[in-house]
């Protein structure tokens, strides 16, 4: 039996690279494979829709899915869960939330997610460390329509982790820059006001709804590396 859509991910791609399933051919069903694997069916769509936005399979409404015959490398938003990108640098992860509350946004807050700026959005601010020593600043704008009846407890899981874990998005922005630390910034990466940080923001949503707004800032000595 395998376990997530990771490991259903992973077993297409392996079959697929060993020519198991050729270029071209027709995969067996979500139901089937759902057997196969011992899964929900949701499990393996969301497995097959990831390598469709990624180019590697094909899928056609009541055609089924296709091993891709000319793969397509596609830039994808990825969204890295910040403890396991500490725990790769073989450093241990903590997290503080500062603060969390129901404000109005910002303008340009609002305006970027495509919401009233009168609704208001959960505001939170985390505090990621690496070996005790501040990793990432985390401010973050949350549409609480994305949240279940019962708020999650953000302080015994990162909203990053839950968020990742929780919510599927249908499409995203990301910015890089860098930008002078703001005094809030400042204070709790405990760094001088107005010192060079690497920033990602970044904008998700679900085809019904925004979802989120985040800018980290990132402790001076960040380094960012991808594959491609």
């Amino acid at each position: 039996m395998i376990g997530g859509w990771e490991d259903i991910r992973a077993e297409v791609l392996r079959r697929i690279s060993t020519q198991e399933w050729p270029a071209g051919v027709l995969i067996p069903t979500e139901e089937a494979l759902a057997q196969e694997f011992g899964c929900a069916r949701a499990t393996v769509s969301r497995a097959l829709r990831e390598l469709a936005q990624a180019g590697v399979v094909e899928r056609r409404r009541k055609a089924g899915t296709r091993v891709a015959v000319l793969p397509v490398r596609r830039a994808t938003l990825e969204i890295p869960v910040i403890r396991q990108e500490v725990q790769a640098r073989g450093q241990a992860h903590g997290f503080q939330l500062l603060r969390a509350e129901r404000l109005a946004p910002p303008v340009p807050v609002a305006s970027r997610l495509g919401l009233a700026a009168q609704d208001p959005l959960w505001y939170l601010e985390t505090l990621h460390l690496a070996d005790g020593q501040p990793f990432v600043f985390e401010t973050r704008w949350l549409n609480p329509a994305i949240l279940p009846a019962v708020m999650p407890d953000f302080t015994a899981l990162s909203v990053n982790e839950w968020l990742v874990k929780n919510v599927s998005y249908a499409s995203g922005d990301i910015a890089f820059s860098a930008a002078a630390a703001t005094a809030r910034e400042a204070e709790v990466l405990g760094v001088a006001a107005g010192a060079a940080l690497f920033i990602t923001e970044r904008s998700t949503w679900r085809a019904e709804a925004a979802i989120t707004f985040v800018r980290l800032a990132h402790a001076p000595g960040y380094r960012v590396q991808t594959v491609v």
